[in-house]
Parts: C-alpha cells; structure tokens; sequence
C-alpha cells in the first residue's frame, strides 16, 4: 500500500486545478525507473486515465496509478510534500530502500 499525505494531495490537487484537469478520473502517477545514481528513481507525473494493468490506490482522496513493475518497490512507501528554506517538493519514505543518494530522488534495494 502507498501512501500521500494530505499535505502532498493538497499540492497535487492545486496542480490539477490550475492546469483545468478533472480530477474524478485523473490520478498521480507514480513510477520507478533504473537509473540514477543509486540503481532506480522515482517518477511523478499526473495523468488524465489510468493505464489498463495499473493498480489503482486512492490514498486521502487521490488516485494513484502504479505500474506493474514500479509496485514491486512501492508497498509501504510514503510520498509527502515539504517547503524548507532551500526549497520545496516531494519527497520518497521507502522502507524497501536499502540505500539511496543525497539528493533523495534515486533508491537501491
């Protein structure tokens, strides 16, 4: 199971809104490519539909579309959204990582 924060849905909704998507069917697609430094690396994008062998998870009122290979490596993970001084985004609490880069957008498991 994933999860978003409402913190995270907030900001995923305020971009639905503003770029006029319906948000009834669309859904935060969330990815895990190889690549990056540590092996693998998370992907966001936002989508209209959901593809046909996605799972979908609502989590606090939003869809979320995994596809089959990024599921293996996102049950239990956590996806928020945090302002600091040097910036602001999303941010990845994966148990399943076994190590990642100081970036905190790539993962090894």
């Amino acid at each position: 199971m994933i999860t978003v924060t409402n913190v995270a849905v907030s900001e995923v909704k305020k971009f639905l809104e503003s770029e006029g998507i319906a948000d009834q069917e669309a859904g935060l697609r969330v990815r895990v490519l190889p690549g990056g430094c540590s092996g693998y690396q998370y992907s966001l994008d936002v989508e209209e539909t959901p593809n046909q062998n996605d799972k979908i998870v609502e989590t606090n009122g939003l869809k979320v579309f995994i596809d089959p290979f990024s599921q293996q490596f996102l049950d239990g993970v956590e996806i928020d959204y945090v302002s600091t001084v040097m910036g602001s985004g999303f941010t990845f609490k994966n148990p399943n990582a076994s190590g990642g880069c100081g970036c905190g957008s790539s993962f090894s498991v």
